[in-house]
C-alpha cells in the first residue's frame, strides 16, 4: 500500500501540472486574439474585450477630481491585448489661460524614473556585465567597510548617533529593493539616523562619476537587508552610475541608444531640448483655495548630474511603450530589451513581507520586486490583478503592467492625489467585459 505522503506528493504534482497547462492554455488563447505588434493607434474597445461605456466611466473617474479642483489636468492611456483602446487628455495645462491639457505634454516623472534605471541595470545583467547579488564595491570601491548609524528613536541629536560596522557589504539587489539603508527613510517617512551624521553634499557641477563615489562614506540607516525603507534618491543614482561603469557609456547616451530609441520613447529626457521645453507642464499646488505655482525639485536643466532616481521628463505615450514592452516579457515589436525570464525576475517579490509591513495603509497586500510594487492580495489591488507590477512618481505619474488582465496603463497627473489613481484603476477593471477569460 502506498503511503499517504506519496499519494499527496503525486496529487500535488498532478495539480501543479494541471494548473501549469491551464495557464499555458490561457496564454495561448490570449496570444491568438492579440496582434503581434503594439501600434500607436486607437482600437474600438470591443476589439480588446472592453466596454465603451465602461471607458467613459474612466473619463468620469478623472473628471470628478478636476471638478473638485484637486487636479489641474491629466493624461491617461489603456492598452489591452496589445491594442490601445484609451488615450485622453483632460483638464488644463495652464490655470490662468485655461489652455487645455495636451496629450504630448511633458511630465516630471520623479520616482517613475527608477523603473527605467532598473531596466538599464537588468540589461547589463542580461549581457553578463553584472549580477544583482554583486557587491556595489565591485564597481565603486569606496562602498567598502561601510558603517551603520544607530540612534535612539526620534532623536535629532547627532551626538547620540553611534557608528557600528555593517554586517555585510551592500549589493545591487539591496539598492533595487530599498533594503540597503543608503540615505533611506527611517521607521516613519522621515530621514533615517544616517542623515544626522552624513554631510556629503552634491556640488552644482557634479556628475554621477563625481558624486557617487563620495556616497561610500555615508553611514547607512540600518544593517543591509534587515528592513525595507525607501531610498528616494541615492540608491538609484548609484545604480545608474553602475550602468555607466559596466556599459562604458554616459547614462543619458546609454538610455537613449539602448532603451528610448528602440521603444520609440521619443520624448523622454533628463535634459529636455530647448525646442520642447514649452511642453513641460507648470507644477501647481492648491493653497488657500487657489492654484499657485510650485517650484519643482528638478528644474528644466541643463543638468550635469543625471538622476536615475527622479530626473526624467516624459509623456504618457512613451511610458505606455515602456509598459507594453514589460507586458510583452521584455520585447516590443521585434526589438528585445530584456530576456523574458529577466522580466519575470523583476516582477517577483524579493523582500517577503517587508514591503507590506513597511507602511501597511499604503503597502499592505503588496510585495516588492526589482524597483516595482507587486499586487499579492487582490483585495488590496484597487482593480489591479495579482501579479500586476509598476511604480509611480511623487507628483502623480503612475504606470503599470497587469499580465493577468493583459493590460498596460498609465495615468499622469502633477498633483499627488492618490484617490484618483485608485478610482482610475477600479473603473478600468470594471470596463473589462471578459475578465474570466483574461
Amino acid at each position: 500500500m502506498k503511503s499517504i505522503d506519496s499519494i499527496t506528493r503525486r496529487d500535488a504534482l498532478g495539480l501543479g501540472l494541471a494548473l501549469a497547462l491551464a495557464g499555458c492554455a490561457r496564454r495561448a488563447s490570449r496570444e491568438l486574439e492579440r496582434p503581434s505588434k503594439f501600434e500607436w493607434k486607437l482600437h474600438a474597445p470591443e476589439e480588446a474585450g472592453m466596454s465603451r461605456a465602461g471607458l467613459e466611466n474612466v473619463r468620469a473617474a478623472i473628471q470628478k477630481y478636476l471638478d473638485k479642483n484637486q487636479l489641474t489636468g491629466a493624461v491617461s492611456a489603456i492598452a489591452r491585448h496589445n491594442k490601445l483602446v484609451w488615450y485622453e487628455a483632460q483638464g488644463v495645462r495652464d490655470v490662468t489661460s485655461g489652455e487645455p491639457m495636451r496629450k504630448d505634454d511633458l511630465f516630471r516623472m520623479m520616482s517613475s524614473s527608477k523603473v527605467v534605471t532598473a531596466v538599464a541595470v537588468l540589461q547589463m545583467m542580461d549581457e553578463g556585465k553584472l549580477a544583482i547579488d554583486d557587491k556595489v564595491n565591485r564597481f565603486i570601491p569606496t562602498f567598502k567597510d561601510m558603517k551603520v548609524a544607530v540612534a535612539p528613536p526620534n532623536t535629532k541629536d547627532a551626538s547620540q548617533v553611534q557608528l557600528v560596522p555593517a554586517n555585510r557589504d551592500i549589493t545591487i539587489k539591496d539598492l533595487l529593493t530599498h533594503t540597503s539603508g543608503l540615505s533611506s527613510s527611517g521607521d516613519g517617512l522621515s530621514p533615517g539616523p544616517g542623515s544626522l551624521v552624513n554631510k556629503i553634499e552634491r556640488k552644482p557641477d557634479d556628475t554621477l562619476a563625481d558624486y557617487i563615489p563620495r556616497l561610500g562614506a555615508a553611514a547607512l540607516d540600518f544593517q543591509p537587508g534587515s528592513k525595507l525603507r525607501y531610498s528616494p534618491l541615492a540608491g538609484f543614482d548609484v545604480l545608474l552610475r553602475i550602468v555607466e561603469i559596466t556599459s562604458g557609456m554616459p547614462a543619458d547616451a546609454f538610455l537613449r541608444e539602448r532603451l528610448f530609441e528602440p521603444l520609440d520613447m521619443r520624448d523622454t529626457y533628463f535634459n529636455v531640448p530647448p525646442e520642447k521645453q514649452e511642453r513641460i507642464l507648470t507644477l501647481y499646488e492648491r493653497k488657500e483655495g487657489a492654484w499657485s505655482v510650485q517650484q519643482p525639485l528638478f528644474g528644466p536643466g541643463p543638468h550635469t548630474y543625471i538622476s536615475g532616481a527622479g530626473g526624467l521628463f516624459s509623456t504618457v505615450h512613451d511610458f505606455m511603450q515602456f509598459e507594453a514592452m514589460l507586458l510583452n516579457q521584455g520585447s516590443l515589436n521585434g526589438r528585445r530589451i530584456l530576456k523574458d525570464e529577466t522580466v519575470s525576475l523583476m516582477a517577483s517579490n524579493h523582500v517577503g513581507s517587508m514591503f507590506s509591513e513597511w507602511f501597511p495603509l499604503l503597502t499592505g497586500g503588496h510585495g516588492f520586486g526589482l524597483s516595482v510594487r507587486i499586487v499579492e492580495d487582490p483585495a488590496r489591488g484597487n482593480g489591479r490583478s495579482v501579479g500586476a507590477f509598476g511604480w509611480g512618481g511623487a507628483y502623480g505619474t503612475e504606470s503599470w503592467a497587469d499580465p493577468e488582465l493583459d493590460v498596460a496603463a498609465a495615468l499622469f497627473i502633477q498633483q499627488p492625489v492618490r484617490e484618483v489613481q485608485q478610482d482610475f484603476q477600479l473603473a478600468l477593471r470594471a470596463a473589462i467585459l471578459d475578465q474570466g477569460a483574461a
